[in-house]
């Protein structure tokens, strides 16, 4: 991190700790989320994965990349009010890397992301969470929690540059949110039907959903964690090239 950027990182900080109320805000729903999973669902659901399993360890992994989904929509409303207010064009007149303006907002995004997990993984605990994982499995967890962070959150500065309202630019986190309920994060892919299991089967969040899952538990991975590693680092250069040129052409439009 270079110097202009963590000055940068350290405004956008600033702002979040003073308001903490969207950590805690993105923090609610996953919590509400686990409480019905849990204690509603959670008898029925277990007859598909089996009674001895710990459903709270089972689903944890699908509720913690829902409040991801969920916490980088503020990070493109963020992004959105900084064009907006002209922000940006200053950093253009300035001696400011184009690329230290956006990577402060994403590495702000990661941080109180990481913020909001530690509240959902103690709201776990409380819920009878209990992870079999080592150091190393609980640092290779972390790591692809904050992998799939930078990822999400690289996709967030699209619409955060190009929308024209601020509701388009968290619109865009509505499909991500959901899209663990169409994964392994709450039942078994094989117990869905054939089209979707082979979505389920095949779409991003599953292998980072399983080898969360194995992570955490302590359990060997196998070839979920190449592929989840794959997904991330895909989806994080590609989002990272669109939205450069997006800054870049909103920047010389101006």
């Amino acid at each position: 991190m270079n110097n202009k950027t963590g000055v940068l990182f350290g405004r956008l900080m600033k702002h979040i700790l003073r308001s903490p109320d969207t950590i805690i805000t993105v923090a609610v729903m996953p919590v509400a989320m686990m409480l019905l999973f849990v204690y509603v669902f959670g008898g029925a659901l277990k007859m598909s994965i089996g009674e001895n399993v710990n459903y709270v360890n089972y689903m944890l992994p699908g509720i913690l990349l829902m409040a991801v989904a969920s916490g980088v929509s503020y990070t493109a409303y963020r992004m959105f009010q900084d064009v907006q207010r002209g922000i940006f064009r200053r950093f253009n007149s300035m001696p400011v890397p184009r690329s230290s303006a956006l990577w402060g907002h994403v590495l702000a995004s990661l941080a109180s992301n990481m913020l909001t997990l530690v509240i959902i993984f103690l709201a776990a605990l409380i819920m009878g969470f209990r992870p079999g994982a080592g150091i190393l499995g609980w640092l290779a967890a972390a790591g692809m929690l904050a992998l799939f962070t930078l990822a999400l959150t690289w996709l967030a500065v699209i619409p955060g540059i190009t929308a024209t309202s601020m509701e388009g630019a968290s619109a865009f986190a509505y499909p991500l949110i959901f899209l663990p309920f169409i994964s392994s994060a709450f039942v078994p892919t094989a117990t869905m039907p054939l089209v979707i299991r082979k979505f389920a089967e095949y779409q991003p969040v599953t292998p980072v959903v399983n080898s969360l899952r194995a992570l955490l538990s302590g359990q060997p991975a196998g070839n979920d964690v190449w592929a989840a590693l794959a997904w991330c680092a895909g989806i994080m250069a590609a989002a990272w090239v669109f939205a450069m040129r997006a800054y870049n052409r909103k920047a010389s439009n101006r």
